[in-house]
């Protein structure tokens, strides 16, 4: 006894004629499995992660597994992608497809479901055509597989810049892992252990290297080959280099080479500082003068410490004008480590008030008179002998507000850029009063956004000239 053969339901000609039309512009897709969750649920994740919140918090609050969401801060590099910008209304949303679902299912005809989402005829026709599930030898639309369609067919492969352009990748790679130089030439810095792939080690060394940030190098592009259009590239475009997997045209380590050092983007808290010393009333901020708000005028500095282990630390001063930095050596003094430390003793971790208070004064006093108008620090004690140094170098020192570290934004940025040469958690008096000298002159050697992509060095020699130039004529 023969078995029945199911009956398919007879499909006219035309229809099967446009089925072989769309195949024929269309090559077949895989079967798309279980759908991948909209693109609204992926901007609405990459929202949340950029609030600072944690990638499984956001996970939760989306809708999907933390594994899942996991995967997708890993693979891009923990940046939300480009791919995920928001749809013009050009096209059809996953919620005109669920529309389109549903009154398909009530047997509505075309034009009646373009009137009622307001499209043209032809592009419901196109669409219900195109991404609707075969099954049975029947079309059937579904919103998630005609969502899974569009997406697939809207993929628009594009070869990264700077992999078809060698020029330019080495530019950038160049300015990206330099290394730093002493004014002789000769390589200054540790040698770091091999890179793993991993985030940045917070207690280990790090090379020390010219390491521009990408909007610098995207900036001076524009001063360096300023008639050669090729040479162009966006800061962002290097940044997708770097972390975005599948984007290969730069070296991962070169990660290492960033202020932050990490791996992965990943949002971070600003932490506080806590407030130390005990300031009179004539040193604090609001008795500054004004002229050192506005930085029309040369000769008023910044100044802070970098604090690493076993009480070492590095002084930091920016001039507020031209951004140029000088670094502070602080050795530890004799007799440290040798004894239990005596209570309201002597300070031997080299940043007691004497020590710094002699340090600072060293210092500064290489400069003219005309460039050390006033310093603005902290209010850590360690520059409690402040009277002492204002006598010493004319230099009037004043005392930022509690928690207030925007008042003295100019040093804090340039902490940030120097704590990729010396991280938290090493020791920092291994290093001597050249090696320090070395990275001042490579960081005041970096183009700077704020002075129009001109150095630090460059403003702050104008402002030599400037004075020198005064004098003269002064002396006439």
């Amino acid at each position: 006894m023969g078995q029945s053969r199911k009956q398919v339901p007879e499909v006219p000609v035309g229809a099967r004629r446009q089925w072989a039309a769309d195949r024929a512009l269309r090559p077949p897709m895989r079967s798309p499995g279980r759908p991948e969750p909209s693109r609204a649920v992926q901007r609405e994740f990459w929202r949340l992660i950029a609030s600072g919140i944690t990638t499984v918090e956001a996970a939760a609050a989306v809708g999907v597994s933390a594994p899942v969401a996991v995967r997708w801060f890993r693979h891009a590099g923990g940046m939300p992608p480009l791919s995920l910008v928001e749809p013009s209304k050009r096209y059809l949303s996953f919620a005109e497809r669920e529309e389109i679902a549903l009154l398909r299912a009530q047997d509505v005809g075309i034009r009646e479901i373009a009137r009622r989402i307001g499209r043209d005829a032809s592009t419901i026709s196109r669409e219900v055509r195109r991404n609707s599930a075969t099954r049975g030898g029947k079309p059937e639309y579904r919103a998630l597989v005609a969502q899974w369609k569009a997406q697939q067919a809207a993929k628009r492969p594009k070869v990264a810049k700077l992999a078809v352009n060698p020029r330019l990748r080495e530019y950038v790679q160049d300015r990206l892992s330099g290394v730093v130089r002493r004014p002789d030439g000769t390589i200054a810095g540790p040698t770091p252990p091999a890179w793993k792939g991993l985030n940045k080690p917070h207690r280990a060394d790090r090379r020390w290297s010219l390491s521009w940030s990408p909007e610098q190098i995207s900036q001076r592009l524009k001063v360096d080959f300023p008639d050669d259009e090729a040479m162009r590239i966006s800061h962002e475009a290097i940044y997708q280099a770097l972390f975005i997997e599948g984007r290969g045209a730069l070296k991962r380590e070169l990660v290492a080479c960033l202020r932050t050092g990490r791996a992965l983007r990943r949002p971070r808290e600003r932490s506080r500082n806590r407030p130390q010393g005990h300031i009179t009333a004539d040193v604090v901020i609001s008795e500054r003068p004004a002229e050192a708000s506005d930085r029309a005028v040369p000769g008023h500095w910044e100044g802070d410490l970098l604090i690493g282990t076993g009480r070492s630390a590095i002084g930091t001063l920016v001039e507020r004008k031209s951004r140029s930095t000088l670094l502070v050596h602080l050795p530890r003094l004799e007799g440290w480590g040798e004894k239990p430390a005596v209570k309201n003793g002597p300070a031997l971790g080299g940043y007691g008030a004497v020590a710094m208070t002699a340090a600072l004064t060293a210092t500064i006093t290489k400069l003219p008179t005309q460039l050390r108008r006033t310093l603005t620090w902290d209010r850590g004690k360690e520059l409690t002998g402040h009277a002492q140094f204002t006598l010493a170098t004319g230099t009037k020192v004043y005392f930022a507000d509690p928690h207030s570290p925007w008042q003295r934004a100019t040093n804090e940025n340039t902490n940030g850029l120097l704590r990729q040469y010396f991280p938290k958690g090493t020791d920092l008096s291994r290093w001597s009063a050249e090696e320090l000298e070395a990275v001042a002159y490579t960081l005041n050697n970096r183009p700077r956004k704020v002075l129009n992509w001109r150095t630090p060095a460059e403003v702050f020699n104008e402002q030599l000239q400037s004075l020198q130039q005064d004098g003269v004529a002064t002396t006439d």
